[in-house]
């Protein structure tokens, strides 16, 4: 039997059953990448040999009467978390023999749950694109469209899962980084809350793999069904246990819900900053017609809703202030004297981006001052909500775009040019203020391409917008393999 697009769950029960091996999954597995791989290039450091030997564990372990929660599991792990033994460079070729002694705490994490590490996924230069290609291990095309990207900077994560290399894989996000590439590949992602996830071992190389609390940047699971979502967020979920030791865990709160008919939900497929596209519109619209259906109290517009276009200037901000923050002396001082040219009145996003680029760190703090608004906004309005439905990026999956002038690039929505980074807008409504964000498939293009939305949720309740997707999913449908 063929079981590479098999759900994590469906491989657990059987192999619990008795109907198959790890080592047989992980050969299949195996099998498949080799095969498939060459024209996707999602698997840019395999680990074949060390998988196959963890796959023999497993199933001896599973022999003697252990029961993991992954346990012989294939899964794949995206270039950028330390893997021990196997480089991480985040695709910048100074740093090609990086090769890290210890696994990522979140590595760990799946290892003690029993999965079965195949490798590691693509990734762009300095995880800085919203594609997947850099001078080391190439481009990563969608299997979808070999001519298109599938999404950044979790890309490889997201074709290999479409592609069936691996039932799990793990991602970061910070700009959509697990919410982009689902949507442009059809499977599913979860940008966790802020904090409840520990990153240790998650890190730019050279840097030591220290307990750090990241600004914005979370490590997430990608999926092709929302229950396992899910599973693998439960592995992951808890702090460092180098900062706030073993004996602490932090319970989430079960779903707001469990029927679809209770739900509360905001609509949104407008942004003040850039147009949605038509196809992606049309996806927000048939999510909302199922809640519809479903029962569920459906809204378009609601006072409580913090205003868009200052979040959006708030989390360019914030995010182009942690990108450029270790740039040399030289270029800051450009950047300085660009930004001092900038007229009080320009309030676009090209003028966030410079002035978040040269924030002082008296700008930060009023910055960060200006997000715990938000955050209290927020609050407010899950008091009467529980999700908010809206899209990732405002187009499918576009074609490889390589221009190293990333501010000059532009994103065609229905014919019309936009900058390149404008499309970030919708991630941030749910990075910037910290909320979990879940990615679920929302049907396909008029060209056949795959469209996802996000379903944005409380703070700290991530298992509301998950279990929000597992309905949705079983009355639209979720993952289809490519065409």
């Amino acid at each position: 039997m063929e079981w590479n697009l098999a759900t994590a769950e469906e491989l657990v029960a059987a192999m619990r059953a008795g109907d198959v091996s790890s080592v047989e999954l992980t050969d299949q597995a195996i099998d498949r990448i080799e095969r498939d791989d060459k024209a996707i290039n999602a698997i840019c450091v395999p680990d074949f040999d060390r998988a196959r030997a963890a796959a023999r564990r497993a199933d001896q372990a599973r022999a003697r009467g252990e029961d993991r929660p992954l346990l012989g599991v294939p899964v794949t792990v995206k270039e950028s978390y330390d893997l021990a033994g196997l480089p991480t460079t985040w695709g910048m070729p100074a740093h090609r023999d990086h090769v890290p002694a210890e696994d990522a705490v979140q590595v760990s994490r799946v290892k003690a749950a029993g999965a079965v590490v195949l490798g590691k996924t693509n990734v762009p230069l300095g995880l800085q694109d919203l594609q997947s290609f850099n001078e080391i291990y190439g481009t990563t095309n969608n299997p979808w469209d070999h001519g298109r990207t599938p999404g950044g900077s979790s890309g490889g994560s997201a074709a290999a899962l479409a592609a069936g290399f691996g039932a799990l894989s793990l991602g970061t996000d910070i700009g959509g980084s697990l919410r982009t590439p689902a949507h442009f590949c059809g499977v599913y992602a979860h940008k966790p809350t802020l904090g409840l996830v520990a990153s240790r071992g998650m890190v730019p190389p050279p840097g030591p793999a220290l307990p750090v609390e990241l600004d914005l940047a979370v490590a997430g699971p990608m999926a092709r069904t929302a229950r396992d979502l899910a599973l693998l967020l439960d592995v992951m979920a808890g702090p460092d246990p180098l900062t706030l030791g073993v004996a602490y865990a932090l319970a989430l709160p079960p779903a707001r819900h469990e029927r679809l008919s209770d739900f509360r939900v905001l609509v949104l497929d407008e942004h003040p900053f850039l147009p949605t596209g038509s196809a992606v519109r049309a996806g927000v619209n048939r999510v909302a017609d199922a809640l519809v259906d479903g029962g569920a109290r459906v809204e378009r517009h609601s006072p409580l809703l913090p205003d868009l276009a200052e979040a959006a200037t708030l989390y360019t901000q914030l995010l182009f202030s942690g990108s450029v923050a270790r740039f040399p002396v030289q270029e800051y001082d450009q950047l300085r004297a660009l930004a001092a040219g900038l007229g009080a009145d320009d309030q676009g996003l090209d003028a966030a981006r410079l002035r978040g680029m040269v924030f002082s760190h008296r700008d930060w703090m009023e910055a960060n001052n200006r997000r715990e608004l938000h955050r209290h906004g927020w609050r407010r309005f899950f008091a009467e909500f529980d999700a908010v439905v809206c899209p990732i990026t405002p187009t499918p999956a576009f074609p490889h775009d390589h221009d190293p002038d990333l501010l000059g690039r532009r994103v065609d929505i229905d014919g019309v040019g936009h900058p390149f980074f404008d499309q970030l807008v919708w991630a941030g409504l749910a990075t910037m203020p910290g909320l979990p964000a879940t990615a679920v498939p929302a049907g396909l293009s008029p060209d056949g391409l795959p469209v996802g939305v996000q379903l944005v949720g409380p703070m700290f309740e991530d298992r509301t917008p998950l279990r929000l997707a597992e309905l949705l999913e079983q009355r639209i449908g979720g993952f289809r393999a490519p065409r």
